[in-house]
């Protein structure tokens, strides 16, 4: 006895099996409502990261063609699609003390200042970095309530989903101390085993939200005494990068710091902020 799938479940089949088209009208939309969303730049060698991305939510959604994806995102300005269509196309690449040079940095300046510390990890991802931040602050300044506060945002709610979850790999905090692995961190037992967990001592001094930096107002509790924007602006053009620097300024306290990555260069930018050694800047001194 033979049996037949209904029409419907076989068009599904064969659009999980077969590729869809991608045209380069298609590829330049797909650019264009991204810088305009989120102000990355997608450029052609992207393409292929694009298509293995955007594909996955046009099988999510039962859809074969990517005009009728594009037409279903730009007919409704408002739809929780769009999330998804950023999220998609964000990329995330972090590591607990990525850059590891900043951090002693940021514990020497944490130590002279006085009132509460607060930071602002300005692309959070997945929670490395903010919880590398809680670390350093924790270690330098103790965790007595009100001495310091860590705010974390990104624009992709998928991982700040995992990052608000503050579970990892054990393997994932190679750069991390034993003490410092003792010290705030929960390790799984069990079907657990291999994963550790922040522990909510830490975890409370951390605040994440959704922040897209190029709204023109930052739902943020500033001003703070350092901000952590480090390998985001390579994925502007020149004028986003200097707009959201220039929004930076207002949101520094007097002596602050701006952390940077390390194929960044702010002072090519913006007159605002000044090099101060080893991609950190400060506020110019007509500035501060």
């Amino acid at each position: 006895m033979t049996s037949s799938l209904p029409s419907g479940q076989t068009s599904l089949m064969l659009q999980m099996t077969q590729r869809l088209a991608l045209s380069d009208a298609h590829f330049r939309r797909i650019c264009q409502l991204i810088y305009q969303r989120a102000g990355i730049v997608l450029a052609d060698h992207k393409r292929d990261m694009v298509y293995n991305r955007l594909v996955r939510r046009l099988r999510t959604l039962g859809l074969d063609d990517f005009g009728r994806y594009l037409s279903m995102l730009e007919a409704n300005q408002t739809s929780a699609e769009w999330q998804a269509f950023i999220n998609a196309l964000t990329t995330n690449l972090t590591a607990f003390f990525r850059e590891a040079h900043h951090f002693p940095i940021l514990a020497e300046h944490a130590r002279r200042r006085h009132g509460e510390y607060r930071v602002w990890s300005a692309a959070a991802s997945t929670g490395e970095e903010p919880f590398s931040i809680a670390i350093t602050l924790a270690d330098a300044l103790g965790m007595a309530p009100g001495r310091w506060r860590v705010f974390a945002s990104d624009i992709d709610t998928e991982v700040l989903e995992k990052a608000r979850s503050g579970i990892y790999r054990l393997s994932e905090l190679k750069t991390l101390s034993p003490h410092q692995l003792q010290r705030y961190f929960m390790r799984g037992t069990g079907p657990h085993d291999g994963l550790v967990r922040v522990r909510q001592e830490l975890a409370n001094y951390v605040e994440f939200s959704s922040l897209n930096l190029l709204e023109k107002q930052y739902n943020i509790p500033g001003p703070f005494d350092a901000i952590f924007c480090r390998n985001v602006m390579i994925y502007f053009d020149k004028t986003t990068q200097q707009d959201i620097l220039r929004r930076f300024v207002p949101l520094l306290k007097p002596d602050g710091l701006l952390f940077a990555g390390h194929s960044e260069n702010f002072s090519n930018l913006v007159r605002e902020f000044s090099l101060r050694g080893q991609t950190v800047y400060a506020l110019s001194k007509d500035k501060a």
